[in-house]
C-alpha cells in the first residue's frame, strides 16, 4: 500500500524531472571540461538523446537507475505497491528504449548510456567517457584525472590573478 494518498503522490511525481537532471550536468560538465561541444536533447532524433556529439556522431543518454531499470542496481527497486501499474509502465519503457537505440545505430549514430549510479564516481566517469567518445589519438593527453584537471585549473586562475595584480 502506498504512504502517500493519490493527491500528494501526484504531486511528487510532477516533481520528478526528465531533462537537466544532476547526473545529465555532471555528464555535460565532465563533456564540456575536456573540450567537447554538443547540443542538447535533439528532437530530431529517436528518443530525443539527452547529449548529441556530432563531430563524433555519437549520442548519450544519461538513464535514472530506477525509471530505466539498470540491471542490477541497488536503486532500481520495484515498489510493493501498484505493480500492475509499475511493471507495464517499466516494460514500456525499456522496450522505447531499445527501440530508439536501434534506430539510431540504424542511422549511423553511436549510442552511449551512462546510468546514474555511474555519474557517483567522476574520475572513473572521465575515462569511460574518453574512452568511448574520442575515438583520436588528439585527445589521449587529456587522460587525466578529474581532480588533477581541476587542481591545474585553480592554479592557473590564482597565477592569473596574482599577474593581474601586479601590473
Amino acid at each position: 500500500m502506498d504512504t502517500f494518498s493519490p493527491e500528494k503522490r501526484s504531486e511528487i511525481m510532477r516533481c520528478v524531472r526528465s531533462t537537466d537532471t544532476t547526473p545529465e550536468k555532471r555528464v555535460r560538465s565532465l563533456l564540456h571540461k575536456f573540450g567537447f561541444r554538443f547540443r542538447l536533447h535533439r528532437n530530431d532524433l529517436p528518443g530525443k538523446p539527452d547529449i548529441v556529439l556530432p563531430k563524433h556522431h555519437t549520442v548519450v543518454f544519461v538513464h535514472g537507475c530506477f525509471w530505466h531499470r539498470h540491471q542490477g542496481c541497488p536503486h532500481a527497486t520495484t515498489p510493493a505497491s501498484r505493480q500492475e501499474y509499475w511493471l507495464p509502465k517499466f516494460g514500456r519503457t525499456v522496450e522505447r528504449d531499445n527501440k530508439n537505440q536501434q534506430l539510431l545505430g540504424q542511422k549511423g549514430w553511436n549510442v552511449v548510456v551512462v546510468w546514474e549510479c555511474e555519474t557517483k564516481d567522476l574520475s572513473k566517469l572521465t575515462e569511460e567517457l574518453l574512452r568511448i567518445v574520442a575515438h583520436d589519438a588528439s585527445l589521449v593527453w587529456q587522460r587525466q584525472s578529474l581532480s588533477m584537471a581541476m587542481a591545474a585549473e585553480k592554479q592557473a586562475d590564482y597565477n592569473t590573478e596574482k599577474n593581474s595584480k601586479v601590473s
